[in-house]
């Protein structure tokens, strides 16, 4: 069978959007959210940003864990059964959405945000650690306010199949913004933060049951649908 009008596409592998996916079993369990920062210093401002996150999404409700990324080998030439590298792997299967925190450094991401990313794989056997999950993306810079980290993360979001949610957090000259205790103080910045976890859960609620909706892909069906055709004929022609 062929649609006249659409005569590449695959009939059997079609489907018409739907609202039905709102009638599914919903999850009831606090949201699962893992928190990685890409910064080893002594005094990591990426570090407590992640961890003033980490209260905020406690108080609305969510279940976090923060990965430590030190002693986590580069992704070249090491063996993906290091404890660190298990460690993480099993974090994201276990998160229903994450945040990414870097500190910006010569217009970049930091090389430890990047292993931790480049460390989780698309697949896992059939499980995708990360497909679906929903993102906040956040960054510290030294001098004035950027986006080239949190835009580079948006990017490595978009890649991992993550849903990456529209609110983010740059915070300037970010050594002003802590105390001596790392508490950050009361600004704008703070709110910003306050507006993006608070996001962040939402979403994570919002999508957390949807997500093997909202990634079914008519190419990864259509692909399935012509192996099992090839898979019929041939026992067909025995």
């Amino acid at each position: 069978m062929t649609l006249p009008d659409l005569p590449n596409l695959v009939p059997a592998s079609v489907e018409i959007p739907t609202l039905r996916c709102f009638d599914l079993p919903r999850a009831t369990h606090p949201p699962r959210i893992l928190l990685l920062y890409g910064s080893l210093r002594a005094r990591s401002y990426s570090r407590l940003l992640t961890l003033e996150a980490e209260r905020l999404l406690r108080h609305f409700g969510a279940e976090t864990r923060v990965f430590d990324p030190y002693g986590l080998p580069l992704p070249d030439g090491e063996d993906e059964r290091h404890p660190k590298v298990q460690e993480l792997r099993e974090l994201c299967q276990w998160s229903d959405g994450q945040v990414w925190t870097s500190p910006e450094r010569h217009g970049a991401m930091s090389g430890v945000m990047k292993s931790q990313i480049d460390w989780i794989p698309l697949a896992l056997g059939a499980i995708r650690p990360t497909q679906g999950r929903v993102l906040a993306v956040m960054q510290v810079s030294g001098g004035s306010q950027s986006f080239n980290a949190v835009n580079q993360m948006r990017i490595l979001g978009r890649w991992m199949r993550m849903l990456t949610i529209p609110n983010q957090s740059s915070v300037a000259k970010a050594y002003q913004e802590f105390d001596e205790a790392g508490r950050m103080k009361p600004s704008p910045y703070y709110d910003r933060l306050v507006d993006v976890m608070e996001e962040l859960v939402k979403f994570t609620l919002l999508t957390r049951d949807l997500s093997p909706y909202l990634t079914d892909r008519y190419s990864e069906r259509k692909e399935t649908t012509v192996a099992l055709e090839e898979r019929v004929n041939l026992k067909a022609a025995t």
